[in-house]
């Protein structure tokens, strides 16, 4: 069992180094499946085996660096089964949360309590989780990308953002941006990973993230769901 107050974020790390590398991006039903199969529930124990999971896609990497830091815990069976991937539609249950447009991550964090939110990249670590929002938009017609924070770094004079993810084209890596060119980004730092144990409290299904397919949204609405 791992103590609490250990520093999530060096797990999240750690699961991050201990990812592939490569694998190519395709967020499409083959990827999806190739999911499905890297995590599994035997023996009581959470089984997460990414080296199968490619090509990927975003915000399947950063649930896998998700599941690698959560998996040492001591969790009941209902919660083990409930973090599997088994195709949800968005804002059903753990993954369609954190899979879903908008703030996914975060309002599944908000919901168990697993962590807080913030928008202030003076108060990001590296391994906090981290929604960029490439312009306003947010639901329907967003652009956005689920990343692991690695740092700021200044390149000739240019602020940039490092971050881990599956990134287009090549999947698993790091890649690093101009700041300036994140419209708006929410962080969610896994501080209390035993509250997943109130999984089963969860509601079935988020109304807001499930609709986000298909109408649009605010900041402002993405703030509020978040707990900003």
């Amino acid at each position: 069992m791992i103590a609490r107050g250990a520093d999530w974020n060096e797990r999240v790390l750690a699961g991050v180094a201990s990812m592939p590398r490569g694998g190519a991006y395709a967020a499409n039903r083959g990827a999806l499946d190739h999911l499905s199969r890297a995590v599994e529930v035997r023996g009581g124990v959470l089984t997460v085996e990414p080296s199968g999971a490619t090509p990927s896609f975003c915000s399947e990497a950063t649930y896998l660096v998700f599941l690698k830091a959560v998996a040492p815990l001591r969790l009941d069976p209902a919660t083990l089964e409930a973090l599997r991937v088994r195709g949800q539609l968005d804002g059903d249950g753990i993954w369609g949360r954190w899979n879903a447009n908008g703030p996914g991550t975060a309002r599944l964090f908000q919901e168990l309590g697993l962590g807080r939110n913030f928008e202030r990249f003076e108060e990001a670590r590296p391994g906090d989780f981290m929604k960029i929002f490439w312009s306003q938009e947010v639901g329907r017609h967003e652009r956005g990308h689920s990343v692991i924070f690695l740092g700021l770094e200044k390149r000739e004079g240019v602020e940039m953002v490092r971050f881990w993810s599956s990134n287009v084209p090549g999947g698993y890596g790091e890649k690093a941006v101009p700041r300036a060119r994140i419209a708006y980004a929410i962080f969610s730092r896994l501080e209390h990973p035993e509250a997943l144990e109130k999984a089963s409290a969860l509601a079935p299904v988020c109304p807001y993230l499930s609709r986000l397919g298909g109408t649009r949204s605010s900041i402002r609405e993405a703030r509020s769901m978040a707990g900003l």
